[in-house]
């Protein structure tokens, strides 16, 4: 079964920045594109970044320029680099496959962008 544990998020400033990561087990892991979600309540979950088993990335408008993906094959984890955030970015975030999310998702991560 697909395990999808996504790290502590946490209370971040305005303009702070935040590193999420999330490891993957019960999957071949490199094999897959991979991505973040995020969902604030009463809205339906949002993808927000991709990358491949090559590496190519897509971000969301909303997040271009700020938010980095990356992936440790090695180490079946998936990461997110976030900078400059501010409240909009305020959300539950959750890891899963791209292109055909696993079922199985995640308990998710809250990120909290507040003064």
């Amino acid at each position: 079964q697909v395990q999808l544990v996504e790290s502590e998020g946490g209370l971040v400033q305005p303009g702070g920045s935040l590193r999420l990561s999330c490891v993957v087990s019960g999957t071949a892991f490199s094999i897959y594109t991979m991505g973040w979600y995020r969902q604030v309540p009463g809205k339906q979950r949002e993808l927000v970044a991709t990358i491949s088993s090559r590496g190519n990335t897509i971000y969301a408008d909303s997040v271009k320029g700020r938010f980095t993906i990356s992936r440790d094959n090695n180490k079946n984890t998936l990461y997110l680099q976030m900078i400059s955030l501010n409240a909009d970015d305020s959300a539950v975030y959750y890891c899963n496959r791209a292109v055909v999310p696993t079922p199985s998702w995640g308990q998710g991560t809250q990120v909290t962008v507040s003064s």
